[in-house]
Formats: C-alpha cells, sequence, structure tokens
C-alpha cells in the first residue's frame, strides 16, 4: 500500500519524503519492523520509540511517524538516508492516537461487515463477554472475541497478553477475523486502551457499561479520571458510523447513572430496579447456580446458569440487553446463557480426589472480592478460607480495602504475593495485613488443621495454597483469589510459569508437607 493511503485522515503536522513509496506493514516494536514497514514511534511509560528509530531504519523501516524530530537521530534531511533506502518522516502531534487510524487504513477497513460490541467496567468484562459470545453463537452468529484471558474465533484461540491490544494489534485480529467471516466481535475494552485511543478508529454498535469502583488509580489518578476514560467508548470518538449505535448501561451502579445521562442516541438500561429497560424479578441463587425471570421490552422469559453468585445476575442482565440492542430475541437468550457452564478463572470451581470445595477467581479489586467472598458465603458449609496477595507497581491505596474486605467476611486468610513486580511483596503484604488488623482479625501464632481462624502470611503462593488446602476439611471451602486464567507470576520484570489452578491439583496430591 502506498504510504500517501496509509496517512489518509490522519492530521500531519509535517511529512518529509516521497507519499507514493510503498508500506508492506506497521509496527510500533523496532524489533518487529521488516523491509518496507512503516514505524511508528510511541512515548511509553518506561520507553519511548524515539530511541529506537535507528533500530527500525536498521530493520527496513521506509517510513516513521514522529512525535519529536529533534529525536530524529541525524540531521533532518528531505529524507534519512538508510543503509539502503530513504525514509520518510511523518510528524503529528500524538503518535498513539494516530496508530488506530494508520491501521484501520492499511488493513482497509476489516470491519467494514462486522457488528462491533465494546465492553467496559471494572469488573465483569470477561464473563459478560462469554455469556454473549454463546448467545450469538445460539442465534446463529460467528462472533469472535478479543478479550482478558484470549483471543478467540473459528476454533482460534490465542493467550491475551493485555485485555485491549495496541491498535495495530487489534485491527491486525480484526482483519483475520474478517478472513474468516467473524460476523461479532466482541471486545473487552480497559481504560488504558479508551485512554490512549487504541479503539478509536473502531466503529462501535453496542458499548456495554458494566459497573465502576476504585481500581487502577496509579494509572489515572482519581476515580473522576477513571470514568472520564470509561465514558469515552459511549460518549467520545467510538460511536459507530452505521446507526443506531446503542449503549447498554447498568443503572443499579450510580457511576452508570450518570452515564446513561451523558451519553447520546440510543440507550438500553439494565439492573435489578424497576426503572431499567431490562431486568430480573424472582432472582433465586444457589451452589448450583441462578434462576429468574427475565424482564425485557419485547417480554418475559426464564432464566437459568449455572454461573454462581449475586454479582453474575448482572452479568447476566449485562449480555442480555447487549444481545436485545443487536436485535436477539428472547428465548435465544436464554438459551445462550443456559449453555455457559463457566469461565475459567471466575469463580472457578477445581474439580479433585478429595471432593474439597476449591474456588479459583480473579478478584483483584475490593468491590470484586467482597462479591466473590459474599457468593462463596452462599455455598460454605464450615470456614471460608481466602488466600490472595495484591499486584506491585498498581494502585497501592486498594492493599488496605482489600485486606479489611478479607479479614471481614473470612475466617481464615492466608495472605500471599499476588505479581510483585518490581515491589518488594514484604511492603505489599504489610499494607494488607494493615487493613486485615482493622477489620479485627487476630494474626495466628499456630495452626490447627480444621479450627484456626485469624489470618497468616506466606509469601510463597505455592506454599501459600497447599497450607490452605491442607487446612481445610469438606465442610469449609478455600477461594483463591486475584489471579484466576492467569498462568504467570511477574516477579522482578520476569514471568514464571505459575497456575493457581494447578497448584491446587498439586497441593491436594501432595498432602500436608
Amino acid at each position: 500500500m502506498k504510504l500517501k493511503r496509509c496517512l489518509e485522515g490522519i492530521s500531519v503536522e509535517s511529512f518529509r519524503g516521497d507519499p507514493n513509496v510503498d508500506i508492506t506493514g506497521i509496527a510500533y516494536d523496532s524489533r518487529r519492523v521488516k523491509k518496507g514497514f512503516l514505524f511508528v514511534a510511541l512515548k511509553g511509560f518506561s520507553q519511548d520509540g524515539h530511541d529506537f528509530i535507528a533500530d527500525a531504519v536498521e530493520n527496513g523501516a521506509k517510513a516513521v511517524v514522529v512525535e519529536d524530530v529533534e529525536r530524529f537521530p541525524a540531521p533532518m534531511q528531505d529524507t534519512y538516508r538508510g543503509q539502503d533506502h530513504d525514509v520518510c518522516v511523518i510528524k503529528v502531534k500524538n503518535s498513539r492516537k494516530v496508530l488506530s487510524g494508520i491501521a484501520v487504513n492499511f488493513y482497509e477497513y476489516p470491519f467494514r461487515d462486522i457488528d462491533l460490541i465494546g465492553i467496559t467496567g471494572t469488573n465483569g468484562k470477561t464473563t459478560t463477554s462469554y455469556l454473549l459470545e454463546s448467545i450469538l453463537r445460539c442465534a446463529g452468529a460467528n462472533p469472535g472475541v478479543i478479550g482478558t484471558i484470549n483471543y478467540r474465533f473459528a476454533g482460534n484461540s490465542v493467550e491475551a497478553t493485555v485485555t485491549t491490544p495496541e491498535s495495530v494489534d487489534l485491527i491486525r485480529i480484526l482483519d483475520e477475523m474478517s478472513k474468516a467471516d467473524v460476523s461479532d466481535v466482541i471486545i473487552e475494552v480497559s481504560s488504558h486502551a479508551l485512554d490512549q485511543g487504541r479503539i478509536s478508529a473502531c466503529p462501535i454498535k453496542v458499548a456495554v457499561f458494566t459497573n465502576l469502583t476504585r481500581d487502577h488509580l496509579d494509572y489515572h489518578g482519581s476515580i473522576e479520571n477513571y470514568f472520564k476514560a470509561k465514558s469515552r467508548l459511549f460518549t467520545g470518538d467510538c460511536r459507530s458510523w452505521r446507526s443506531p449505535s446503542v449503549s447498554v448501561i447498568n443503572i443499579d451502579d450510580p457511576w452508570g447513572k450518570t452515564l446513561a445521562g451523558l451519553t447520546p442516541g440510543s440507550c438500553v438500561t439494565y439492573g435489578l430496579g424497576l426503572s431499567c429497560d431490562v431486568r430480573a424479578e424472582e432472582v433465586e441463587q444457589g451452589p448450583d447456580g441462578i434462576r429468574a425471570r427475565l424482564v425485557t421490552p419485547y417480554g418475559t422469559t426464564l432464566l437459568k446458569s449455572s454461573l454462581v453468585g449475586l454479582f453474575n445476575i448482572y452479568n447476566i442482565l449485562a449480555s442480555a440487553a447487549a444481545a436485545i440492542a443487536l436485535g436477539i430475541d428472547i428465548k435465544t437468550i436464554a438459551k445462550g446463557i443456559s449453555l455457559l457452564e463457566g469461565v475459567p478463572g471466575r469463580m472457578q470451581l477445581i474439580k479433585n480426589r478429595r471432593s474439597l470445595p476449591v474456588i479459583v477467581d480473579y478478584a483483584h479489586t475490593p468491590d470484586a472480592l467482597t462479591k466473590v467472598i459474599a457468593a462463596a458465603r452462599e455455598i460454605v458449609k464450615g470456614r471460608l478460607i481466602t488466600v490472595f496477595g495484591c499486584g506491585g507497581d498498581r494502585d497501592m491505596g486498594k492493599r488496605v480495602e482489600m485486606g479489611y474486605v478479607a479479614g471481614k467476611m473470612s475466617d481464615l486468610v492466608v495472605v500471599t504475593s499476588d505479581n510483585p513486580r518490581t515491589e518488594d511483596p514484604k511492603i505489599i503484604a504489610s499494607q494488607i495485613v494493615e487493613g486485615i488488623q482493622q477489620s479485627g482479625m487476630n494474626r495466628l501464632d499456630q495452626l490447627v488443621p480444621n479450627k484456626s481462624r485469624g489470618f497468616l502470611v506466606n509469601l510463597n503462593r505455592a506454599a501459600a495454597i497447599r497450607m490452605a488446602v491442607n487446612m481445610a476439611d469438606k465442610t469449609d471451602l478455600v477461594l483463591i483469589a486475584g489471579k484466576g486464567h492467569e498462568t504467570y507470576q511477574i516477579i522482578g520484570n520476569k514471568r514464571y510459569p505459575f497456575d493457581d489452578r494447578k497448584e491446587v491439583l498439586c497441593a491436594l496430591e501432595k498432602g500436608p508437607q
């Protein structure tokens, strides 16, 4: 594709070089640049792509998008002479925010025949995406999903590295999905992605808001800024070029109620309140799942789901409301919901030979931890044993809150390490312990299997899991929170293989050490 075509509709501050040069690919990582590529220099948090322009040119870049021409590794001329070709220089105000548009141009609008559904919110995005995927399949569609656990479509599945990929990666995946005749794509949209414009060129047909509670304040600075980022999916530049574009919003959530007042165009509200367009009545929940009556503007129907916990009724309603916005009938919606047996790492019961109730969940915010512990309380007969930690290099303020929640709602808490990254796990644990002590829970001096109540600290996560399952009997329930589906642990700047689910089975195989 000609460079000038890649730049159609892009606000360019200055251009030097040949606009008719052929571009064979796009990259924002100099290590991925091949001959004929367009390299886009992004300013990140730990690294700046401008520092790698020379590497990109060395690898064959024919054009470079920059924010700062003074950072270019040579005196500015009409072109920069590389090893065997000239390099065009395109200056823009914000490289990251134009990357999405450049990618859409290069891949020639791959979503032309695809309906895009964006789901955002602090909690519930992944479960809602699985539910909606199941509904779409029942409706005869060929859905794809881009989310926290994986990117999947047409029998293909790739493990996700981030919830919402960088824009050029996202558009490339959509191009692959388009070639596989995918009809609908469900995208989990993070606040980081919205703030950085990763989906700004994507025509979202249905936008879903699940809820908003404390998270990512290390990035956004305040809950108000966090909400502002989330709201861009509904009020910003991600609106659909197909009419109508529909917003689906949980108005039982106070931030959702505010958002509904800000959202232009068509809006479908959901929740348990009588004023909601889509709501659930006669809700029953237990260890075998949820039963309810779905009430919609198009009639009512009975719902059955094997998902556990009251919070999941909101995920069910979110998927149902989104499906209604897509024109799917309520009987098909109910069938799709009933067919989903579970979601990896979301209230996932780990079956084992001891028949010990062990649940692994991704809960890593105070609100999510509160909800999963409450759900576990509904089904436990004996003690509730909670194992969790908090991630390093992330919002420190939530650690005390999560400690308080765990201490107040559990019988026994084992504080351990999560993904400490570059922080000292001991410091992270001490902040969690502060919250546990505020709840009134006491530290244990010694352990008595099947009887102990209180908290203890074991920073070896595998050992902490082993300790918890060995202290439990069949009437107890062990909840391991924080990592869910993750198959790694980040220590320092490296990822090490680690899966809570496998560690549970290993601990039960080995028995007491």
